[in-house]
């Protein structure tokens, strides 16, 4: 028999806050995360604005000198874990710690690591590139470096798949928790992306926004100007837990996940389906036991990219048919920036406010809806209503799609 899975913990890093409460009360008042990158290293580019994290320490969670081995996207997502891990009130010292896992996923990785490494052997020569750079950087790292503070020993790995990350990695450590093989998981994404190599890489795609003198407006998912996503940079973690584990040691609950649905679109390299979508969200309604009426809001994965965008749309209306008239969608991207593989992390965190305050996240700058998408996307300012059940996107570049499906836990 599947076990119920709820959340006991949360954490994040974000350009909107470095704690989960600061991040939501940013969330409710519509507030932009976007800024203008003043670096020169950036001017060849034709995107220089970011969702940046500010006044982040990562000493405030390691020691100073083990911060400095760790590329950021490891500090991000060790410090949401330790947060998470504070708000569940975890009993370490009692936790049988072989039932309890980690996955952490990212998209990018340390990339800026190895950028600054790779610059060093070019100027330096290969003898002067650090010792650390490999094992601080590779992707598996933020779960590793994770499990070693914890002493967590059971199931731990880092999934890559793009803007999908975050979410694959609160699903299977559902999945793993559902069918028995661990009672605590600690799951989702971290990215430090922001890096001009990078940002040339999107930029000739001509995926990112240019919108750079007006920042706070760049991002505008559904809207008729969007002109591409907006990067951006943090973590987002969540503890994981058996319903009767958490139950018996008196814990607080957040909320429940009850379904997860993951598919491919075998498609297109960059490309969405609307097809893959809307088997992912069928999927985790149906592994959910609910239907298409149960869903109150759901948080779309809506970059602002011109095609993403109407794909998303059109896998919503293809699902939800007559009842997609009294659904709210909104894109937090709008006011976060995209977090890449921390962004399933992040939005799944807001996902779970919503429902604890019945609350509609508001999809700001959306002053002119593109023709083509018709949905009610709670434009502009947050708004009350019932939010019983909520579904999660995540939509990832190679097709792949993941969709977390939530139930307020009464």
């Amino acid at each position: 028999m599947k076990r119920r899975v709820v959340i006991t913990g949360t954490g994040a890093i974000s350009p909107l806050g470095n704690d989960t409460e600061t991040l939501w009360n940013n969330i409710k008042r519509g507030k932009s995360g976007i800024q203008q990158l003043t670096s020169g290293d950036f001017d060849q580019v034709n995107t220089r604005i970011a969702g940046c994290v500010e006044d982040f320490r990562g000493d405030e969670y390691l020691e100073p000198k083990e911060a400095k081995r760790h590329d950021l996207f490891v500090q991000y997502a060790y410090a949401a874990a330790v947060q998470a891990l504070e708000e569940s009130n975890l009993p370490l010292q009692q936790l049988d710690k072989d039932r309890a896992g980690i996955y952490i996923g990212s998209g990018a990785g340390g990339l800026n690591t190895l950028m600054e490494n790779y610059q060093t052997m070019l100027d330096k020569g290969a003898k002067r590139v650090s010792p650390f750079m490999l094992p601080t950087s590779i992707t598996n790292m933020a779960s590793g470096l994770t499990a070693i503070k914890t002493g967590f020993t059971g199931p731990s790995f880092s999934p890559s798949s793009a803007c999908a990350t975050g979410n694959h990695a609160i699903g299977e450590a559902y999945h793993t928790i559902a069918h028995g093989y661990a009672d605590v998981m600690l799951a989702g994404g971290s990215e430090a992306p922001i890096n001009p190599l990078y940002f040339a890489g999107f930029a000739k795609m001509g995926a990112m926004s240019t919108k750079n003198e007006t920042p706070g407006q760049a991002s505008q998912p559904f809207n008729r100007d969007r002109d591409g996503f907006v990067m951006a940079e943090g973590a987002g973690v969540l503890l994981l837990e058996d319903y009767d584990h958490a139950k018996q040691r008196g814990a607080e609950i957040v909320g429940e996940i009850i379904g997860y649905g993951s598919t491919t679109d075998a498609y297109h390299m960059t490309s969405p389906s609307p097809l893959g979508a809307q088997k992912a969200m069928k999927l985790a309604l149906e592994r959910s036991g609910l239907s298409t009426k149960d869903v109150d809001y759901i948080n779309a994965h809506g970059t602002g990219t011109p095609t993403g965008d109407i794909s998303e749309t059109e896998a919503i209306q293809g699902l939800f048919g007559n009842n997609a008239g009294g659904l709210k969608v909104s894109s937090t991207k709008s006011m976060t920036g995209h977090l890449f593989g921390a962004a399933g992390g992040v939005e799944s965190i807001i996902t779970l406010r919503s429902l604890q305050e019945n609350i509609f996240p508001p999809t700001i700058n959306l002053h002119h809806p593109d023709p083509d998408c018709t949905l009610d996307y709670v434009p502009n300012e947050a708004e009350e209503g019932s939010v019983e059940v909520a579904l999660s996107n995540g939509f990832g570049f190679g097709g792949h799609n993941a969709v977390l499906a939530f139930k307020k836990y009464h």
